[in-house]
């Protein structure tokens, strides 16, 4: 099973969405978008970036908890990862979207 985009609709009426692992993780969640074209772009945006390396911003919270954010070719941040418990658990997650975001389908669950 591959991993998928999932694009839902928030309680104030904005786009987003998730990008899943196989497993049912959420491994990248984007910002919130006005329209639900702007979101599907982003997820385009996300599967051209997710194979080059040099995208993703390798960062840590001010508790030195690691996470990432994945640019676009613009330099705008794409997505941002949840919060790992150790800088391997981190590039495994950088690993899984590099792996999962080109063939992901779209769930539209907006409907």
């Amino acid at each position: 099973m591959a991993g998928k985009f999932e694009l839902t609709k928030t309680k104030r009426g904005q786009f987003m969405f998730n990008l899943k692992a196989s497993n049912g993780r959420i491994i990248l969640t984007s910002e919130q978008y006005s329209d639900k074209a702007a979101a599907k772009a982003g997820i385009a945006s996300v599967k051209r970036s997710a194979a080059k390396d040099s995208n993703y911003d390798r960062k840590a919270t001010k508790k030195g908890e690691p996470f990432f954010s994945l640019k676009a070719s613009n330099g705008e941040v794409i997505g941002t990862s949840e919060v790992y418990s150790s800088n391997s658990a981190m590039e495994n997650g950088i690993e899984s979207v590099k792996t999962n975001a080109a063939a992901a389908a779209i769930a539209d669950l907006t409907e």
